[in-house]
């Protein structure tokens, strides 16, 4: 606004001179000038034409002023109630002269009716710095070569102001450039133009691109300008060679890289462009064919990769020399070595190698004794060629190293083929690698058997039941022994260590197969007669020298029930009933009668037990089952028979049971007998030789007359041996066995075998009455003597007569 107004002032000037002028210089003119300066704002007052023109100000309208239409734009209007010329639209002096010229006027003819008349006004419109100088395009673009000599000029683009004279271009300014500057010139009209001169040298390399700005301006107040962009892009020549970064490479590779792994790119560059900076790679002719072989080179950008699986072990430095050349007209090239150096990694197992080995061996190998060589190798370097060798710790063996990698494995502990018949062993071998590597090789070591080990019986000591009655030939028992050893060193023969016994020896009595040792009983066996043998059997391989043991065989002999109880009281002359006369006066609890068995079969099966198998009247009479003894329940009545049948069975206790029976017949008598409980003991009487006692002693006589020719003849025997027979102990090696002796004394049976500690009673044809009773730990008896009366009388101790007797025993010790 501020500019407006000064436009305005200027203008108000400018008109002011030219309407003075004539009235000055008394000068009259048919055209009336006015001068204003352009771009004046709309409604801007230019003169007052009434005034200008002598028009009286209140017929203006009347007489219908008005002004001329240019070029279909009405610039300027009367304003007809004041007279003045005013802007109607901004003048552009530019649009309206568009031809540079010292002048620029706009001619208009103002016309008013009554009367009519026609005033020519001439309007020049002056010149303002509006417009900016400015270039036709905002960017130049030249393209110079980097060879261009220095001072060569390159016109440029001029600047165009619109504005006339000293509003127009006045100079040029370049930005300030080390290549560059501009030569300004004149033209005939006075217009300015510019050239780019060079003043250095260009270098592509070191800068390919020049940016400047050209600067234009006028000599307006204020001054305007405008500017535009010159890039110079410097064109390349084929001045530079291929360059690699470093001369010089050296990298490490791993062996055993896969094929195709990258191993380097190389990057040559140039500092040329287009094709000048195209590089192509190549080997050069130093290096080898087996580095080609193994690398290849892409020609375009260069990478080095691996064609074939590289080895440490093959090649450990690889050299090479790479070339890259451009592809100028003229190319150029760069070189570059290479030093590819292998690293060894663990890919090589060791190796284990038997040199010698000694197989198979006596086990009873001396310790120390080298049986195998074996040398290990790895074909690594380093640490991965390192090397540990070793075998399990729980052999008997041991490694030592004899030289470089060479080791000898030695018997490091004495060796029992009975044990480990053979040994497998497993030599490992490990490298120090990450991770490491190993090997192992496994040889087997046989042993060879020697006659080291003596038969071994299970069991040191045998006991063998055998049942009596046995069948003759009867297998006993398998006396196995156990030899460890091979082949002959265990074949086994079995047989019986012989010894003489009571006229006869063990192989009378018993056979071994030699083979198997298997034991058979050559006869039958009697409980009764023998009870236990006691001998050795050997057993012996075949070994050189033989080697042998022998154990111990305790043959039991097992009872069997094959002996019937055997009724010894009351005694019976004939058959088995046995008559019996008792008083009716027989108080309650009187012991009648004893039946007493004796069975000579061992212990278990000779325990009697008595049961009445008759009885006449069960109210009457009770039968103790363990003792025999036979006693009232109660008193005899009138209603009682006096005729009682009683039958008591005597059974043993084998599987199956054995029995006898005898029958007692009582008779009751109204005479008063003493009964078996008043009895006492008295002195033995008359008719102590009664026909029982008779055969007794004739008995008991013939028995001990044999006995002592069965003594003296078996010493007469031993005495006539020239050279007796080494027996064993006698507690070991002697046939034991036992009779049973019974023994008539004083009407008295005397037995050794009684199972119970009561009293035995034994009857005689005479009334006598016996009675035994074992003295406490049964060492000894007493056998007491009394008289049958029929009268009850009080027992006497002083008339009782004792007979003792000592047990006979045969016993065995072991």
């Amino acid at each position: 606004m501020k500019r407006f107004a000064a436009v305005i002032a200027d203008n108000k000037r400018y008109v002011f001179l030219f309407l003075l002028f004539p009235a000055i210089f008394g000068i009259t003119s048919a055209v009336t000038h006015y001068s204003i300066p352009e771009e004046m704002v709309a409604g801007s007052v230019v003169a007052n034409l009434a005034t200008d023109l002598g028009l009286d100000l209140n017929t203006l309208t009347k007489r219908r002023i008005r002004l001329d239409v240019i070029s279909n734009r009405k610039y300027l209007d009367i304003n007809k109630e004041t007279g003045d010329l005013y802007i109607a639209q901004k003048i552009d002096r530019e649009y309206l002269c568009n031809i540079k010229t010292s002048s620029c006027f706009l001619k208009m003819d103002v016309t008013v009716d009554n009367p009519e008349r026609i005033f020519n006004i001439e309007l020049e419109i002056l010149d303002i710095n509006d417009n900016a100088p400015h270039f036709r395009r905002d960017t130049m673009h030249l393209d110079i070569s980097e060879s261009t000599p220095v001072g060569e000029r390159f016109s440029l683009n001029n600047a165009v102001d619109p504005d006339f004279g000293s509003n127009s271009i006045k100079t040029y300014y370049l930005t300030e450039s080390e290549h560059f500057d501009i030569d300004i010139q004149s033209g005939r009209d006075g217009s300015k133009f510019t050239n780019l001169v060079l003043k250095k040298p260009l270098d592509r390399e070191k800068q390919a691109t020049h940016n400047m700005i050209l600067t234009a301006v006028d000599g307006g107040v204020p001054a305007r300008s405008g500017t535009a962009s010159i890039i110079v892009r410097v064109l390349d020549v084929n001045d530079n060679a291929p360059k690699f970064y470093k001369d010089s490479y050296t990298i490490n590779l791993t062996e055993n890289s896969p094929i195709g792994s990258l191993v380097l790119k190389l990057n040559a560059s140039d500092l040329d462009e287009g094709s000048n900076s195209d590089i192509v790679y190549a080997f050069s002719l130093y290096t080898s064919e087996k580095t080609q072989q193994t690398f290849s080179l892409n020609p375009e950008n260069g990478e080095i990769r691996i064609k074939e699986i590289v080895s440490y072990e093959d090649f450990k430095i690889y050299d090479m020399e790479v070339i890259a050349t451009d592809k100028g007209a003229n190319p150029l090239s760069g070189h570059c070595k290479l030093t590819i150096l292998i690293n060894d990694m663990n890919d090589n197992h060791p190796e284990i190698s038997i040199k010698s080995f000694s197989s198979p061996v006596k086990e009873d190998v001396p310790v120390n004794t080298v049986i195998a060589v074996v040398s290990v190798s790895d074909k690594d370097s380093g640490e991965n060629g390192q090397v540990v060798i070793h075998i399990s710790d729980d052999l008997p063996f041991a490694l030592k190293e004899s030289s470089d990698n060479y080791y000898e494995l030695f018997v490091s502990e004495p060796l029992d083929r009975e044990k480990v018949p053979e040994y497998d062993i497993t030599i490992t071998v490990t490298d120090r690698g990450n991770p490491p590597l190993s090997d192992n090789e496994t040889i087997t070591l046989e042993l060879l058997d020697i006659n080291d080990n003596v038969p071994q019986f299970p069991q040191t000591f045998y006991t063998i039941p055998v049942m009596e009655n046995n069948a003759p030939g009867a297998l006993l028992s398998s006396l196995t022994a156990i030899d460890p050893d091979l082949h002959e060193n265990q074949y086994l023969v079995y047989f019986i260590i012989e010894k003489e016994i009571v006229n006869t020896s063990m192989s009378m009595l018993f056979s071994i197969n030699p083979e198997n040792g298997n034991l058979y009983a050559l006869k039958t066996f009697d409980y009764e007669i023998e009870k236990e043998f006691l001998f050795h059997i050997e057993a012996r391989d075949s070994g050189v020298p033989p080697l042998s043991s022998n154990v111990t065989v305790h043959i039991i002999i097992m009872d069997q029930n094959d002996n019937t109880p055997l009724i010894v009281s009351p005694w019976r002359a004939h058959g088995s009933v046995v008559e019996e006369k008792i008083p009716r006066s027989t108080d309650k609890g009187t012991l009648i009668a004893k039946v007493i068995a004796i069975d000579s079969d061992s212990v278990h099966n000779s325990r009697i037990t008595y049961q009445f198998l008759h009885n006449t009247d069960a109210t009457l009479f009770s039968l103790d089952q363990y003792n025999g003894e036979i006693r009232t329940m109660r008193m005899f009545s009138y209603r009682d028979s006096r005729h009682q049948q009683l039958v008591v069975i005597a059974k043993d206790n084998g599987e199956p049971a054995l029995s006898a029976t005898v029958t007692v017949k009582l008779s009751t008598v109204e005479t008063a007998l003493k009964t078996y409980a008043d009895m006492t003991e008295v002195p033995l009487g008359y008719d102590i030789f009664s026909d029982l006692n008779l055969y007794l002693v004739i008995g008991l006589g013939s028995v001990s007359f044999l006995l002592l020719i069965t003594l003296l003849v078996t010493i007469v025997l031993k005495c006539q041996k020239t050279k007796p027979s080494k027996a064993a102990p006698p507690c070991r090696n002697s046939v034991i066995s036992s009779e049973r002796n019974s023994t008539i004394a004083d009407s008295t049976l005397v037995s050794n075998d009684a199972y119970w500690y009561s009293l035995f009673l034994a009857e005689t044809r005479k009334g006598k009455l016996v009675v035994r009773q074992p003295v406490p730990k049964g060492a000894r008896y007493i056998v007491s003597s009394l008289p049958r009366s029929t009268g009850l009388t009080e027992t006497s101790d002083s008339a009782a007569s004792t007979l003792q007797a000592s047990t006979t025993t045969s016993s065995s010790s072991s």
